[in-house]
């Protein structure tokens, strides 16, 4: 197929790019940093991104009212219908925090700027939009003086990493408050897991495994005729790796970060394998099954499973294995974990050795909490880092299948292949990052013809 490449990231765009984030990052350090005064401040929050999850964003941060008033005074999003759905559940369910009438609900491509305006420095933002905007968004906050919750991931490639790191840097030299949603890290039931393999309950961690395997998903049908292709790749992230990182990158990451958590470590390298089996007339670039093993730096494995074809078995689990016993991280979903240790590598109630009380609180509702707590007591709060090292290390495992090499870690920081160079500067009627061929169909995957870029 005759398909139009994906552009690289010319020099001159990366120098141009990385000078405006040198420009916040010189303007961070002349600046006072923002607080607010513990349980007594309006926190104003503006919502960009108004799907499914952002709206859930929403829903927990204005759940933590009890620590002081906060109300929701901002909206963005570039599809309509998302906006309305997102107004009318937030305002019917918290009617005396929702606070964002029409003139304050944007839709455009310039409506994260729109809406964080409204803002005033120490105040949150909230970016639920698809990834390949993180960096974007992050970059405007920042000069905003705004703190920051950013769902997962961050980065879908090398050169947006290293642009997450500088943004850091930035953020916390205005001493700005950033939480990612890497919810899982905030659970009262995992962090007691982490704190008892530290302890050699299960002794010595030999191997992990990471299933995440459910029905057909991610996939999508050609564009509609009269929809943008910009337009139509944003909508449907999860089908494009410039956009959203594919289905891999973002449904798989919480296994790679709840894993190397446990590991107390991240791998350096990536071996996988996949493949595409039944997508009928769908034009995305994702694959139908992935399996990766990942290495850490003292050898140890962990190997990830990932399908999503009907019919098949189920499982959304994660395990640690050691040299006295194993763990479940995960059972069968982010929430409850259920976490429990035993004695031995078989799974069964005689040979638990703890298990985690139930019922336990959301890891949603705690990551929430925990932001909030440090934004109000002005405590160290930044998880830009690790968000985009768990972002990078998905992204390896992802590239490993997709081009059937094996992927270490510093290669795949230091790539020079931006997917979507120039983000900043697209808009409604921009060209897409990603151009179909003349069949309608975009550049897929090819393991061993493709060997130094995903497609």
């Amino acid at each position: 197929m005759n398909h139009i490449p994906l552009v690289r990231t010319s020099r001159r765009e990366f120098l141009r790019t990385t000078a405006r984030i040198a420009a916040v990052t010189a303007a961070a350090s002349s600046s006072l940093p923002f607080v607010h005064a513990a349980g007594s401040d309006l926190i104003q929050v503006a919502l960009i991104g108004c799907g499914g999850r952002g709206t859930g964003a929403a829903d927990n941060a204005l759940s933590t009212v009890r620590q002081g008033p906060i109300k929701l005074v901002a909206m963005a999003e570039v599809f309509d219908e998302k906006l309305k759905r997102s107004v009318e559940g937030l305002s019917r369910k918290f009617p005396d925090q929702f606070d964002v009438p029409p003139d304050r609900r944007f839709t455009g491509w310039d409506g994260y700027k729109k809406a964080m305006d409204c803002l005033k420095p120490g105040d949150v933002a909230i970016f639920a939009t698809p990834p390949a905007f993180r960096w974007v968004h992050l970059t405007y906050a920042i000069e905003k003086g705004l703190n920051v919750f950013m769902e997962k991931p961050v980065t879908v490639d090398g050169p947006t990493t290293r642009r997450m790191f500088e943004l850091a840097d930035a953020a916390d030299k205005k001493n700005l408050k950033v939480g990612v949603g890497l919810m899982v890290r905030h659970c009262r039931g995992r962090q007691e897991l982490w704190k008892r393999i530290r302890e050699g309950e299960i002794g010595d961690i030999v191997l992990m495994r990471g299933y995440r395997t459910g029905g057909q998903a991610a996939n999508t049908g050609p564009k509609p005729a009269n929809m943008s292709e910009f337009r139509f790749q944003v909508q449907r992230f999860h089908s494009f790796l410039w956009s959203g990182g594919g289905l891999f990158s973002d449904y798989n990451i919480h296994q790679v970060d709840e894993l190397s958590w446990m590991k107390d470590a991240w791998p350096v390298s990536a071996h996988g394998t996949g493949g595409r089996h039944f997508r009928g007339n769908s034009v995305d670039q994702n694959f139908d099954s992935y399996s990766v093993e990942y290495t850490y730096p003292d050898g140890t494995k962990m190997f990830f499973i990932g399908r999503h074809m009907n019919g098949c078995h189920e499982e959304f689990a994660s395990y640690v294995h050691g040299t006295k016993g194993a763990a479940i991280v995960s059972t069968a979903a982010h929430t409850p974990g259920r976490v429990r240790t035993f004695k031995g590598h078989n799974l069964t109630r005689a040979n638990m050795l703890w298990a985690f009380p139930q019922p336990e609180p959301s890891p949603y509702q705690l990551e929430w909490d925990d932001l909030i707590a440090a934004i109000r007591g002005n405590q160290p709060y930044n998880e830009i880092k690790r968000g985009a090292i768990a972002s990078l290390v998905t992204s390896m495992g992802r590239m490993a299948a997709h081009t059937g090499q094996i992927i270490q870690y510093e290669d795949m920081l230091n790539s020079d292949h931006e997917y979507a160079p120039g983000l900043d500067q697209l808009g409604e009627d921009s060209p897409a990052p990603l151009q179909a061929g003349p069949d309608g169909k975009y550049p897929v995957p090819t393991p061993g013809q493709t060997k130094g870029r995903e497609f």
